[in-house]
């Protein structure tokens, strides 16, 4: 008798979501399938990959990473130099000196930097917040007014700022407004429910739902990316057919294994190799889970990733 494989392919899609806008706009989403699996129907939209860069410039980047930025001595030469790198779909912006625990940078600061990166770059846009919420709040609405006309990615708003963030990206700007949520199934579709409750257009909306380096807490990362996708496909539950962006860069450079020294750890090796071995590793397993974004930053991790998809496409 012969063998007669059964798709495995679903009913239902998740969103699909144009980022950015002209020649260089990429989308994300719109598969009915899980992660690569090609065998069971196309992919039309295969998962992409940003670079991030921040407002303080090479001050705080490994030494690894600022090699490749040799030359540039502002963070607009560094957005320009980072868009033109291989492997690179769009651009990732952090305002990190916004943190009032740590630079608080003010916000007028921050957004007048924004604005020149966004006019030196054609390529997508990801703009990120500080990791405080309060001060999230603020920047991420100036952000979105901003960016006025690119199409953005304001990443992210959480439930206790999303009204402000949502309201300002979501509906007064029409960027893509990225939710963050704790790694919780549950937390990610309560925080979907409250935006398309504000008003905030389903297919406007991009989640993160927790992420972690790869051996920190990381099963908990990939057990909620695939209950996501097993319920927004197998389910059709369209408070979770929203693609998924996962920064990875924020949490893999700030892990022993990728910033220790060789002097101080000459047992772990190479410390430029075990830095985007982490990187690697990480957003290759999200990328398996059901991320059809990632954020990274190391030049050969970004190459590797999007050879990666490449292949798996």
């Amino acid at each position: 008798m012969p063998f007669n494989a059964k798709s495995g392919k679903f009913s239902a899609n998740i969103n699909t979501v144009t980022m950015g806008t002209g020649d260089k706009a990429v989308k994300i989403g719109g598969e009915n399938v899980l992660p690569f699996f090609t065998f069971d129907a196309p992919v039309e939209n295969a998962p992409k990959v940003g670079i991030e860069i921040t407002d303080f410039g090479l001050e705080n980047e490994p030494d690894c990473v600022k090699k490749y930025y040799e030359g540039c001595e502002t963070v607009v030469d560094m957005a320009k130099k980072a868009a033109s790198m291989e492997g690179v779909d769009f651009l990732c912006f952090r305002m990190e000196g916004g943190d009032p625990n740590g630079a608080n940078k003010s916000t007028e600061e921050l957004i007048s930097t924004l604005k020149e990166v966004a006019a030196a770059v054609d390529i997508p846009l990801v703009v990120a917040g500080c990791k405080h919420v309060e001060k999230d709040a603020e920047l991420l609405s100036k952000a979105a007014e901003a960016v006025d006309g690119k199409n953005a990615v304001i990443l992210a708003a959480k439930e206790e700022n999303y009204k402000t963030i949502g309201a300002a990206a979501g509906l007064a700007y029409k960027q893509i407004v990225g939710g963050e949520s704790a790694v919780d199934i549950n937390l990610a579709k309560q925080l979907n429910v409250l935006m398309t409750q504000l008003g905030v257009d389903p297919k406007s909306i991009v989640m993160n739902v927790g992420s972690a380096a790869a051996g920190y807490g990381f099963e908990y990362v990939v057990s909620t990316m695939q209950r996501v996708k097993a319920a927004a496909l197998g389910q059709n539950d369209n408070t979770l057919q929203m693609p998924i962006i996962t920064p990875v860069a924020s949490e893999v450079w700030g892990v022993k294994e990728a910033v220790a020294s060789e002097a101080d750890m000459p047992e772990w090796g190479d410390a430029e190799k075990r830095g985007v071995d982490m990187e690697i590793e990480t957003a290759a397993a999200v990328l398996a889970a059901g991320s059809n974004a990632v954020i990274l930053k190391h030049p050969t991790a970004i190459a590797t990733i999007s050879k990666m998809i490449k292949e798996l496409m």
